[in-house]
């Protein structure tokens, strides 16, 4: 996956997330970023990044995300490797 399709991917799953109040409301206080912030930060890896970990740290999120996007659920996890500073880390 490239670092562009990794970024629409990400985009796609703000927009998921963005279509349940709970949902984008447990994202923006994970997050702490402002409502009106959002679209102002669609461009910026680092934040896409963050779109990503926050759907992987819930297993049913995750699944549902999924589901609804009907993508693999092996997707978030490759799009997240292909953007800046999503590498997996081993420490061992």
């Amino acid at each position: 996956m490239t670092q562009a399709q990794a970024e629409l991917f990400a985009a796609r799953v703000l927009g998921w997330l963005a279509e349940d109040h709970a949902r984008i409301g447990a994202f923006l206080t994970t997050t702490g970023t402002a409502p009106g912030a959002l679209r102002n930060v669609l461009d910026d890896p680092v934040f896409l990044l963050g779109v990503l970990d926050f759907l992987m740290s819930d297993e049913a999120l995750l699944i549902d995300c999924c589901t609804g996007l009907e993508t693999p659920v092996e997707t978030p996890a490759a799009a997240r490797a292909a953007l800046p500073g999503g590498a997996e880390v081993h420490w061992t």
